[in-house]
């Protein structure tokens, strides 16, 4: 394994201090494992919470800010951050309109923030939760009951934000965010397995000509396991699932996601966006906003998700909003 760490029981606690060095906008608490932003959450404003394990960066962490999230909670490697660091999260910036805890649709996650949400409850703050289950590679697997959640979280964490930004109330920021999830679709595939750091070894064994169908973002196996092809032809598989799951209509608009896994060349996932181009176009479908990149990675694996959006004017209009995070920065 040559990773850049000092030691693997280390990683999380010495990402968090560089983190906190590198982006001033940003306040992180080690102790509890919470970032927020560095000022205070609006009197009167939705707060947005989200968090899930390490290793998916920028998820989460990177998408605190202005139009944004208000917090995450990091947990350790592909691992769920625990109902303790959830509270603490809710407690610094609930600022008087409750709080929406953005779920993952993973079971650790899910048992986690429900139990911090009854916490919170307990405390006198509102809170609504929004599970992310875009995935349409696996209906129900070891780690999740139903759909896995995966890019489309951006989608939701970028749009509710903005709403939250502008003043909507707790149920339209939550309403808002549960609808983005209905009209979010993703599918990924895996060209290699990833190295956590405390295993020092890669998660599973990929032969060279082969590519995993429909990988989880920790590893999870997918649909199946097939032979190495074209870009074209993965990406139209890829794409034929989507679709499948939710058809879109010749004149409809589209957000498009084409998302590295954390190992993948930006020259190489270009291509993927070429594709996938392509293949709406044919179908009439209109791609009105786009991103492209490393947004929700799997450490250094090297593979690509896709996430497809169905965008109204209203979703446009709050993906359009001013944000200003790490990771995400327009408008400003």
């Amino acid at each position: 394994m040559k990773k850049l760490i000092n030691s693997p029981d280390d990683v999380v606690a010495d990402a968090l201090a560089g983190i906190a060095a590198a982006h001033p906008g940003l306040s992180v608490d080690a102790k509890e494992r919470v970032i927020t932003r560095a000022a205070q959450t609006r009197v009167g404003k939705v707060a947005l919470v989200s968090g899930g394990g390490s290793g998916h960066e920028p998820l989460h962490g990177g998408f605190v800010g202005p139009g944004m999230l208000d917090a995450a909670c990091p947990g350790e490697v592909f691992t769920s951050p625990v109902p303790g660091q959830m509270l603490a999260a809710a407690r610094v910036v609930e600022a008087g309109a409750g709080v929406v805890f953005v779920v993952k649709n993973y079971t650790g996650d899910v048992l986690n923030f429900r139990m911090a949400a009854e916490l919170a409850e307990d405390e006198g703050l509102a809170v609504e939760t929004v599970l992310v289950d875009d995935d349409v590679a696996v209906q129900d697997s070891t780690w999740t009951a139903g759909r896995r959640g995966t890019g489309a979280t951006l989608f939701v964490e970028k749009i509710a934000g903005a709403a939250a930004e502008r003043g909507a109330s707790l149920t339209e920021v939550a309403a808002l965010g549960r609808r983005v999830n209905a009209a979010s679709r993703s599918f990924a595939v895996a060209l290699t397995s990833c190295t956590t750091p405390a295993a020092g070894r890669p998660g599973f064994d990929l032969p060279e000509d082969e590519i995993e169908v429909g990988v989880g973002i920790h590893g999870e196996p997918g649909r199946s396991r097939e032979k190495i092809r074209p870009a074209r032809e993965i990406v139209a598989s890829a794409m034929a699932a989507i679709l499948a799951d939710r058809p879109m209509e010749p004149g409809d608009e589209v957000i498009v996601l084409v998302n590295g896994l954390g190992g993948t060349p930006l020259l190489e996932l270009y291509i993927v966006f070429g594709e996938v181009a392509s293949l709406l176009a044919a179908r009439g479908v209109r791609i009105a906003r786009s991103l492209v990149g490393d947004y929700v990675t799997s450490l250094d694996m090297a593979g690509v998700s896709i996430s497809l959006c169905r965008a109204d004017a209203e979703l446009l209009a709050l993906w359009d909003a001013p944000v200003n995070t790490p990771a995400l920065r327009w408008g400003v």
